[in-house]
This record gives structure tokens, C-alpha cells and sequence, in this order.
């Protein structure tokens, strides 16, 4: 009779821990997406196209910039712009380039510490869920 007793329990307690290991399945796939979804935004496949266009266009307006100059001083070739504003010009597409890339950068950052902080408030669920395992275990 006590042995029917306790697989009554173990079975309405496998039950619960069955719908609880569920429960935590389903929101391990929602902070999955979740992820996948931020990973995208700041590094998929779209934004690499989209930095790959950004440096060919820098490049050729920086190498169009440079043909000019060398055109300009040594074929004598005539531009309607002052010899210094490709040189300003430059420097700006330069700074932009560089203004850029550190904003890129701290997106980045800012996933890699939202991930280390999610690690670390899980890494403290399972510290306290140890915790109460140890309790009920003395």
C-alpha cells in the first residue's frame, strides 16, 4: 500500500516537473530567438552586405578624390575646386569612416555585455536553485 502511495506522488511529481521542464524549454526557445533576432541586427548577413557597400564607396570617393589631385598637379588638368577641398574633403570622409566604425563597435559591446549579464544572472538562478536543493537534501 505504501509503495502505491509514493508512485502516486512520484508520478504527480514527475508530472509537475515534466510541465515545469517544458515551460523552461519554451522560454529557452523564446531567449533564442530573441538572440537570433539581435545577432541580426547588429551582425547578419544584411548589415555585412551593407558595410561591404559602405567601404567600396568610401574607397572609390577617396581614390576619385586622389586622381583628381594627381590629375591637377601633374597633367595640369584643370578643376573647378580650390586645391585644398579634396584634401578637406578626405579628411571628413576619413573621420566619418572612423565615426562609423566605433559607433559599429559599441553595438557590439553592448551585445556582448547583454549576453555576459544574462549569463550571469543565469549562472545565479542555478546558484540559488542549488541552494534550496541542498536544503531539502539535509
Amino acid at each position: 500500500m505504501r509503495s502505491d502511495d509514493a508512485d502516486r506522488r512520484n508520478e504527480q511529481g514527475s508530472g509537475v516537473d515534466t510541465a515545469k521542464l517544458q515551460e523552461e524549454l519554451e522560454e529557452f526557445r523564446k531567449e533564442k530567438e530573441k538572440i537570433r533576432v539581435l545577432v541580426g541586427q547588429i551582425g547578419g548577413v544584411q548589415s555585412t552586405r551593407r558595410d561591404r557597400v559602405m567601404n567600396i564607396l568610401f574607397m572609390i570617393a577617396i581614390g576619385i578624390l586622389l586622381l583628381i589631385d594627381v590629375l591637377r598637379h601633374l597633367l595640369d588638368f584643370s578643376v573647378p575646386l580650390p586645391a585644398l577641398f579634396s584634401l578637406e574633403l578626405g579628411v571628413i570622409l576619413v573621420s566619418i569612416k572612423i565615426i562609423w566604425m566605433i559607433h559599429r563597435q559599441t553595438k557590439v559591446d553592448h551585445f556582448q555585455f547583454w549576453i555576459l549579464n544574462s549569463i550571469e544572472f543565469r549562472l545565479n538562478e542555478i546558484s540559488q536553485r542549488m541552494r534550496q536543493i541542498e536544503k531539502r537534501l539535509d
